[in-house]
């Protein structure tokens, strides 16, 4: 396999809605919120579904990499439940190897309310359900092993058994890239993550504010020089500034597509991520993957959803 991702697995619930109910329901735009089930059904409970999709922000990008022809897998902890069977079936049905077997958890599948305010912003609320308890059991070594690139995302990390769970994947990959994924997760988590940006990943992908707030920075020159004195590949984007790419030394960068009749921002990260990596795979120059990062990502922002039908 070219890609091993490893991610939440969560059935993505998009709903179209105003700012007034982030303001009634203590949100902040633009952000990921972690609830319990009693929050996420009390929630969904006034809200309208549009469509629900098998989501989780390495399989959105591993799905994306699977619609260019790359032969990729991933795991993700599911229950043997309706949305479980139904994630099984949306990762099958896109030609992605599924290294997970289902079985009856204490927990229900995970599921994330996907909030579309009038502007195509995101606002996400997530109930991650058994998703959240993956464990070292659940890694399949061999699938690791035979990949050439594990793709991880800074959602699934947390302390006790997802954390066993990264490094035994880490441990057994021949190359590591990772997500910062959000925020919340490197204000969660900050100096793990930077450990990991430091010690064992060899790709990393964040946007512009988890990168400046994981080095305590306001400055982007900072971000750089930064990653030139890692010497690893370093991936941000930076919204309507394009995005770029530090590699060891040099630098790239790669302007956004202008003009586009953006309709939901839902995945643009994940698919950005995808378009870079099958980019990086096939041996495109830095700049070539970066550009078919940003065409991936202006595809998605311009449908519903995180997937490209």
């Amino acid at each position: 396999m070219e890609i091993l991702g490893i991610g939440n697995a969560i059935v993505d619930v998009i709903c179209k809605i105003d700012d007034n109910f982030l303001k009634e329901n203590s949100l902040t735009k633009s952000t990921m919120k972690l609830v319990d089930e009693n929050q996420f059904k009390e929630l969904l409970s006034n809200l309208k579904i549009e469509e629900t999709i098998s989501g989780g922000s390495v399989a959105n990008s591993i799905v994306g990499l699977a619609q260019l022809g790359n032969d990729v897998g991933f795991i993700g902890k599911i229950s043997d439940d309706d949305l479980g069977k139904e994630y099984e079936k949306g990762l099958k049905q896109e030609n992605v190897n599924y290294f997970y077997s289902k079985k009856k958890e204490e927990l229900p599948t995970g599921t994330c309310l996907i909030l579309i305010t009038p502007d195509s912003e995101r606002t996400m609320v997530t109930f991650l359900g058994t998703a959240g308890k993956i464990s070292e059991k659940d890694i399949n070594v061999n699938a690791v092993k035979k990949s050439n690139i594990l793709f991880l995302e800074g959602y699934l990390w947390d302390e006790g058994e997802p954390r066993k769970a990264f490094d035994k994947a880490i441990n057994n990959a021949n190359k590591v890239a990772m997500s910062l994924s959000d925020l919340f997760c490197v204000e969660r988590h900050k100096p793990h993550f930077f450990d990991l940006i430091k010690n064992k990943l060899d790709i990393t992908f964040a946007n512009e504010q988890e990168i400046m707030s994981l080095i305590n920075t306001k400055n982007f020159n900072e971000v750089v020089e930064f990653s030139k004195k890692n010497q690893k590949l370093t991936i941000v984007t930076r919204g309507n500034k394009g995005s770029i790419a530090i590699d060891k030394d040099s630098v790239t960068e790669c302007n956004v597509k202008e003009n586009l009749k953006i309709v939901d921002l839902t995945g643009a990260g994940d698919l950005f991520a995808g378009g870079f990596l099958d980019g990086y795979t096939k041996g495109k120059t830095i700049k070539e993957s970066l550009e078919k990062g940003t065409e991936m990502a202006s595809k998605v922002i311009q449908i519903i959803g995180a997937r490209l039908k």
